[in-house]
């Protein structure tokens, strides 16, 4: 029985792209490409919708964040849909990082709870994408935890278990408005094994 045709034309070209933005670079501290994370990310966000730009938009995720993409560029190669929510997805844009007003000196909790809040105010295909991003870093975290337990927290700049566990039940929130979809199931399950309640 042949194959259901569908139009990827798209999502092929993301991925093209995303591949040449994220050549040679390594998942920090992984041992394998960075393109793995994305492309893990179009797995999970394909869970939840057949959408060829959102699918677009988690292929390059990190590519205005991480290269040296441009808004302009991927707007101009994807078109805006794409390009906000790539941008949406960012934690800084053509370098300047988004913190609500505060300095990039300001502490780690007040950057992460500036992104938690403008998660939980992003619309639902972005918060897709972000899902996407989010959980492919949670199963990292899940396996990573299995083999190193506690340890794992020294490889981060803030190595206090107590504010990881912050963090990830802040995106949780967050994104419970597509907390009927499996990726999100998933999301909160590796949570509480990584951070089980006491």
């Amino acid at each position: 029985m042949a194959n259901k045709y569908i139009d990827s034309t798209l999502l092929d070209k993301a991925i093209i792209f995303a591949v040449q933005a994220h050549h040679n670079t390594e998942r920090r501290g992984k041992g394998f490409p960075y393109i793995v994370h994305p492309m893990e990310a179009v797995e999970i966000v394909a869970t939840m919708t057949t959408d060829q730009e959102l699918l677009a938009a988690a292929a390059l995720h990190d590519t205005i964040e991480d290269t040296d993409v441009t808004f302009e560029q991927l707007r101009e190669t994807f078109g805006d849909r794409v390009a906000h929510l790539v941008h949406s997805e960012s934690d800084q844009l053509n370098g300047e990082v988004f913190t609500g007003g505060a300095n990039e000196s300001e502490t780690w909790h007040a950057r992460k709870q500036f992104a938690i809040d403008r998660l939980a105010a992003a619309p639902h295909d972005a918060k897709m994408v972000a899902l996407g991003d989010k959980l492919s870093n949670m199963r990292a975290i899940w396996r990573d935890y299995q083999i190193k337990g506690d340890e794992l927290w020294h490889i981060f700049h803030v190595t206090d278990k107590a504010s990881h566990e912050w963090h990830y039940r802040g995106l949780a929130a967050a994104l419970s408005e597509l907390s009927d979809t499996f990726a999100y199931k998933e999301f909160v399950r590796l949570i509480d094994e990584v951070f089980p309640h006491s």
